[in-house]
């Protein structure tokens, strides 16, 4: 195992790398440059395995280790950022209109390219180290993760187990946070159309007024879960969207509105799916109108095996001391497509501190390239935790 000291030298080129795909971002499954830009690193390295567009623009890269047969596990990182004006001033900033990496995909992909430049000069370990870098993380479905799995890479690589890193704002640089069991939440998105009678907003006893049932229709929906749900369980229902009349004097026949579902409990969803309908439903009859209900389930529940996230633990207290590991955080009720990767094979997710920085999804964001060395470090001794010789 090593220390970070070790994985010093690579920052200064991770960092060259990381800024070049932040200055160059790309969306969901478009990317091309950025493809190309992993592809030709990681055949410089002397990766000679390398299959590209598995979901369009998804690249996985097998390193065989010198230490004779072995499992093959599989690293990911995502490499698509977000269409997000950036506002971060940094030298480095984005040189494309309205896009920018604000979810640290960029920071991601250059960890990943560092071990794997590590990795691939060493190679003291048995068995295969599956790299992977998926696209369309931040899309609705058909997510990158989810198709990557759907076009069979766990099976077509023979990957026994899979694991996952995110930069964490606000979590200092050098330090890790993970737990076992649900780490981020699952996420599904619903519409609701409430169908009134439109007519003059000085009249409006003659109208059945859709944004007054809307608004009724909103409260409803908070009561779900704070009079009829655990309060031990997780679930956030939030309302994202309204839209309705466009002038000051006219009752709209109908209102879209639109939200969120996010939970750390599979059943949950179920749950929340009757309910917001039966709410909506009932809400709307109460008042003389009509709703359309649609409800997309997205994002399962990330789920972290149990004795994956001790391997995980294990690794990254091989780089840092104990104490800069915190193995027990609360879950979070973000969503990561990582999760379908897990579903189909065992792994975990830890999450890597990138200090003081803007959260992420904001225009102010960026990854901090302190952390490279760091994320580096952990891919590295993960796989010789797992596969050592």
């Amino acid at each position: 195992m090593h220390g970070v000291e070790t994985f010093r030298d690579l920052q200064r080129e991770a960092t060259e790398w990381r800024r070049y795909l932040h200055e160059n971002p790309e969306l969901d499954y478009r990317l091309h440059n950025t493809a190309r830009f992993v592809t030709e690193k990681l055949a410089s390295f002397g990766i000679n395995h390398i299959e590209t567009e598995i979901a369009e623009t998804g690249i996985v890269a097998l390193i065989q280790g010198t230490g004779g047969d072995g499992p093959t596990i599989a690293l990911r990182a995502d490499m698509d950022a977000l269409p997000i004006l950036e506002a971060s001033n940094k030298p480095w900033s984005s040189k494309a209109p309205a896009k920018m990496h604000a979810c640290g995909h960029d920071g991601h992909t250059a960890m990943l390219l560092g071990a794997a430049k590590y990795l691939a000069g060493t190679r003291n370990f048995k068995g295969c180290v599956a790299l992977i870098f998926q696209p369309a993380e931040e899309v609705e479905l058909p997510s990158g993760g989810l198709r990557m799995v759907q076009e069979g890479i766990m099976d077509r690589f023979n990957i026994s187990k899979v694991f996952g890193m995110h930069n964490a704002p606000g979590t200092e640089v050098g330090k890790f946070s993970i737990c076992s069991g649900p780490i981020m939440a699952s996420q599904d998105d619903f519409d609701i159309i409430v169908k009134g009678r439109g007519g003059h907003a000085a009249k409006p006893h003659e109208t059945i007024d859709p944004v007054v049932i809307a608004a009724q229709i909103i409260l409803g929906i908070q009561t779900l879960v704070s009079r009829k749900i655990n309060p031990i369980d997780s679930l956030v229902i939030s309302v994202t969207k309204l839209n309705a009349a466009n002038a000051y004097n006219i009752i709209a026949d109908q209102v879209e509105m639109a939200g969120t579902v996010r939970t750390h409990v599979p059943d949950l969803r179920d749950f929340a799916e009757r309910q917001i309908m039966a709410a909506a439903q009932g809400i709307a009859s109460a008042f003389g109108a009509d709703i359309e209900f649609k409800y997309r389930r997205s994002v399962p529940v990330t789920f972290n095996h149990i004795q994956e996230t001790n391997l995980a633990i294990r690794a990254a207290r091989s780089l840092v001391e104990s104490g800069s590991v915190d193995e027990s955080i609360k879950p979070r009720m973000g969503a990561e497509d990582f999760a379908y990767m897990l579903e189909a094979r065992p792994g975990a997710l830890i999450f890597i501190g990138n200090g003081p920085t803007a959260g992420v999804h904001n225009p102010a964001y960026d990854f901090n390239d302190e952390a490279l060395p760091y994320g580096i470090g952990y891919w590295v001794n993960l796989v010789e935790t797992l596969l050592g010789v």
